[in-house]
């Protein structure tokens, strides 16, 4: 499928109900730039990518379904130094929340040290969508077995307004709380996130039904007013 006949088949699965849907979930996408396809045949689409290879060279793509594409095609890449680089090309084209977070390439679950580097280079990024996808591969990755407390303070380093990156701050505090509770909770504790980024996480936590109620407790005393 080259490229004429991939914008063809994107506009004739058109769904103009939902891409009204998403142009109100992605404001910083141009509307123009919204198709309206469904992520599920926006994947199969990326499976039948017999030019997978030459799509990736071309950046930056058209519309907000080719990136879409773009990334579930990297998620599906074996080679990981491949990857890596195709991800850190492709970062500075991707400017929405939903791109970024499904960009998740498989081939990184067993490169976990490879991969710091490059956590840590996107982290100290001036591209927010490089830093949230920092941010999002350390909540994704290094949470479990290669947990380090260096981790929850990379990211608790990370000073900037921008709403996506904060709530990914947020996001990736809650997700630690349910998994590393006793080494994170002090982050809280001590007050090292700003306050808006704070109380998000301490709501998303309290949400999470992988907290103890007991924890809930401690968490509620800890909101910022």
């Amino acid at each position: 499928m080259d490229q004429r006949e991939l914008i063809e088949k994107l506009f004739s699965l058109q769904d103009e109900k939902y891409r009204q849907m998403q142009v109100k979930l992605l404001p910083n996408v141009s509307p123009e730039r919204i198709i309206g396809v469904r992520t599920p045949q926006l994947r199969a689409l990326a499976k039948q990518m017999t030019a997978g290879e030459a799509f990736l060279r071309e950046l930056p793509h058209t519309y907000f379904e080719e990136d879409q594409i773009h990334a579930f095609l990297l998620a599906a890449g074996k080679d990981f130094e491949e990857t890596a680089a195709r991800v850190d090309r492709f970062l500075p084209y991707v400017n929405n929340w939903a791109t970024c977070d499904q960009m998740t390439p498989k081939v990184f679950k067993k490169n976990h040290s490879a991969l710091l580097s490059y956590i840590e280079k996107w982290i100290s990024s001036s591209d927010t969508y490089a830093v949230r996808f920092g941010i999002k591969m350390l909540m994704d990755h290094f949470l479990e077995a290669d947990f380090s407390v260096r981790y929850p303070q990379m990211v608790a380093s990370v000073k900037n307004e921008d709403y996506y990156i904060r709530m990914m701050v947020a996001w990736y505090f809650a997700t630690a709380l349910a998994k590393q509770y006793d080494a994170i909770y002090p982050f809280l504790e001590t007050f090292q996130l700003e306050k808006w980024t704070h109380n998000k996480a301490i709501q998303k936590g309290i949400e999470s039904f992988r907290i103890t109620s007991e924890q809930k407790e401690q968490l509620k005393k800890l909101r910022i007013k």
